[in-house]
C-alpha cells in the first residue's frame, strides 16, 4: 500500500511540475519499448542542485513506478536529517538510505540491499556543483567510485544513464528560491550492464575496474553533459532577450 501511495504522489508530482516547467528529454539511442523488467541501475550525471527531483517531469511513468516499489537510493545523511526536505526526498524512493562520505558501514549497507528486484539510484559525483564550477570545498566534480561497486555486485540487466544539462538557471545551491517558467533538459542512454563491465575489466582486478569505470563516466559526462548546458543555457538567455526598441522616425 504504502508503493502505491508513493506512486501516486510521484505521478501527481510530475504532473504538477509540467505547469512550471518545459521539459525535453533526448534519447542517444532508440530505447526498447518499456517497462523494461531488467533496469537494474539508474545514473543521473553531472550533479548541479537539490532540485534534480524536477526530473520526475519528464520520467516515463514505469521509471516512476520503478522508484516507487524498487528504488534503492542513497542519499547524503546531512541532506536527510533536514526536516522538510529530508522526508520530501525520502517519498522517491522504495528505500532511501542515509549514507555519509566515506566509505564505511552507511554504504556496506548500500550495497546490501542490491538484489535482483532493486533498481539502484545514483548520483556517480556523490555531491553538487556550486556556481564556480567546483564542489563546496573547491574541489573539481568527479566521479566517486561507489558506482563501481554497485556494478560489480549486479551480473546482467541495464543500466540508465541520465545526463543532465543542469540546474543552475533554476537554481544554484544555497542561493535561494528555484526559479520558474524555465527549460529543463535531459539526454538517456540504455547499457547492458554485463557488456558493459566485460568492456571495462569487470572480471579483472577490483581497483583497476574502479578506476576504468570512473574515466568512462567522467568522459561520458563531459562529452554529453557539456554540450547540453551551453545549448540550454543559450536557449534561456535567447529566451529572456528584451526585444529592440523602435527606431525614431527618419527626418
Amino acid at each position: 500500500m504504502a508503493s502505491r501511495i508513493r506512486y501516486l504522489l510521484l505521478l501527481a508530482l510530475k504532473y504538477a511540475t509540467r505547469l512550471f516547467y518545459r521539459y525535453e528529454l533526448r534519447w542517444l539511442h532508440s530505447p526498447p519499448p518499456g517497462p523494461w523488467p531488467d533496469l537494474r541501475v539508474i545514473a543521473l550525471l553531472h550533479h548541479t542542485s537539490l532540485f534534480e527531483w524536477l526530473y520526475v517531469g519528464l520520467a516515463p511513468n514505469h521509471i516512476l513506478k520503478a522508484l516507487a516499489y524498487r528504488a534503492v537510493i542513497p542519499a547524503a545523511d546531512v541532506t536527510l536529517a533536514r526536516p522538510f526536505i529530508g522526508r520530501f526526498l525520502r517519498a522517491f524512493g522504495a528505500d532511501v538510505v542515509p549514507i555519509t562520505r566515506e566509505k564505511d558501514s552507511t554504504w556496506a549497507e548500500v550495497l546490501s540491499r542490491v538484489a535482483p528486484n532493486r533498481v539502484m539510484v545514483i548520483l556517480p559525483e556523490g555531491r553538487m556543483m556550486r556556481a564556480d564550477g567546483l564542489d563546496k570545498h573547491g574541489r573539481p566534480m568527479t566521479v566517486r567510485g561507489g558506482i563501481a561497486d554497485i556494478l560489480r555486485a549486479i551480473p546482467a540487466g541495464r543500466m540508465l544513464l541520465a545526463y543532465s544539462g543542469g540546474l543552475h538557471h533554476i537554481q544554484i545551491p544555497g542561493h535561494g528560491a528555484p526559479r520558474l517558467f524555465r527549460r529543463i533538459l535531459l539526454a538517456g542512454e540504455l547499457v547492458e550492464i554485463g557488456a558493459y563491465k566485460k568492456a571495462l575489466g569487470g572480471d579483472a582486478d577490483p581497483v583497476e575496474f574502479k578506476r576504468a569505470v570512473i574515466e568512462d563516466l567522467e568522459h561520458r559526462r563531459d562529452l554529453r553533459c557539456g554540450p547540453l548546458e551551453v545549448e540550454l543555457l543559450g536557449r534561456e538567455r535567447l529566451g529572456r532577450r528584451s526585444p529592440p526598441e523602435p527606431r525614431s522616425p527618419s527626418g
